[in-house]
């Protein structure tokens, strides 16, 4: 039997709660990562340390410079999107925590 459309919208809701958790404890773990490298106390424009960013993850998903290391990257909606809140979160999690 089919599911009614407001047992689907439940569902979905849900799992975007669970994703929005997810991306939360992420971007929490890089960024106590991040200030403990000492990210939180060099003054740098956010689109330079999401570029440095953007280059780190290339080195650990093996992919050349100049690409993101993944197939059909430009058809994801959430590649750059997850990298800049990874970002964010490492510069402005740096004032609460330090």
């Amino acid at each position: 039997m089919k599911k009614p459309s407001s047992k689907i919208r439940e569902e979905i809701a849900k799992l975007q709660e669970q994703l929005k958790h997810a991306e939360t404890r992420e971007a929490e773990r890089i960024g106590r990562i991040a200030l403990r490298a000492g990210l939180g106390e060099i003054e740098i424009e956010e689109t330079e340390l999401q570029a440095a960013f953007e280059e780190l993850a290339k080195r650990f998903r093996g992919g050349k410079p100049g690409t993101n290391g993944r197939k059909g990257a430009g058809e994801s909606s959430t590649g750059g999107g997850q990298v800049q809140a990874l970002a964010s979160g490492a510069t402005s999690g740096s004032a609460g925590e330090a």
